[in-house]
């Protein structure tokens, strides 16, 4: 059985960003640590404050964009990183408990800023061995 775990992958300018996990919320919070570590170093942010998100949409697939482009808004508008995540799905709603911290360029050295999670290479679903697989690009 595969560890839970996040990728990236290119795409042209963009970036792809796939979360694997035992279940569809696994995979949504290492896809949720794969779209910080497009931006910083996950081990330089320190989860001290927490925000809690939710959203719903009528699919998995529309709610992982959903959930990726919360994210971004949650950090643009309160200039934080994000690096610590638990989700809950159920009927297509999404709530989740994040942890941050506020954006301290010295320290955490932004790469980029993204605008948006997309529709491209969007896929959620579960494989052959039970693991739940979650990604779509981001455009940076």
């Amino acid at each position: 059985m595969q560890k839970p775990h996040w990728e990236h992958f290119p795409h042209g300018a963009d970036i792809g960003v796939r979360g694997i996990g035992a279940s569809r919320e696994e995979a949504f919070e290492q896809a949720a640590l794969a779209l910080t570590a497009v931006i910083t170093e996950l081990h330089t942010v320190v989860p001290t404050e927490m925000v809690e998100v939710t959203c719903d949409a009528p699919d998995d697939e529309l709610l992982f964009v959903d959930w990726l482009n919360a994210l971004i808004y949650e950090m643009a508008s309160r200039r934080m990183l994000f690096g610590r995540f638990e989700v809950h799905v159920r009927d297509h709603r999404l709530q989740a408990t994040v942890w941050g911290e506020g954006v301290d360029v010295a320290r955490h050295q932004p790469a980029v800023e993204i605008k948006g999670a997309t529709y491209t290479a969007l896929r959620v679903k579960r494989d052959e061995s039970g693991m739940w697989l979650a990604q779509c690009v981001v455009d940076v």
